[in-house]
């Protein structure tokens, strides 16, 4: 094994092992303590826009319809979300964030603009293009690793 993957392996290890728990104890607050970190990542796939149907939201965090139900459940009787008929289509339900679930997204957005900063911080603008380069081919390694072995 070379330096060079180890040291890369070693990185990626950590990272993936502690994220999940670090950004949970960042985001998850005494104000937004009724929610989880899986909660907080479907008002961020909810957006601050438009309201959006349940496909949409779902495809975007790559589960199915039914998971999200539950998780849309919860959120509805906390009031961060509001669910509602499509005036153009009654079979259709949007969801859309509440003034709290948009305060919740801002908090979540926000501790992702410093750890987006942490991470270029004293980088010169090539370093960053290197770094947004490999977390591009990142994204597409994870994203079509299970599609292999189907």
């Amino acid at each position: 094994m070379s330096d060079t993957y180890t040291a890369i392996n070693g990185v990626l290890v950590a990272l993936i092992n502690n994220l999940w728990e670090l950004e949970g104890n960042a985001i998850i607050t005494e104000e937004f303590k009724d929610i989880t970190n899986n909660d907080m990542h479907v008002i961020e796939a909810i957006g601050l826009n438009e309201a959006k149907n349940m496909s949409t939201i779902a495809k975007k965090l790559n589960i199915t319809v039914s998971s999200l139900t539950t998780a849309m459940n919860s959120l509805v009787r906390k009031g961060y979300v509001e669910r509602q008929r499509s005036t153009d289509d009654r079979r259709v339900v949007e969801v859309r964030l509440t003034e709290r679930g948009r305060k919740a997204y801002r908090h979540h957005e926000e501790y992702h603009m410093q750890m987006v900063e942490a991470a270029i911080a004293e980088m010169s603008q090539e370093e960053i293009q290197v770094l947004i380069k490999m977390l591009r081919k990142l994204k597409v390694f994870f994203e079509t690793y299970g599609e292999k072995e189907k």
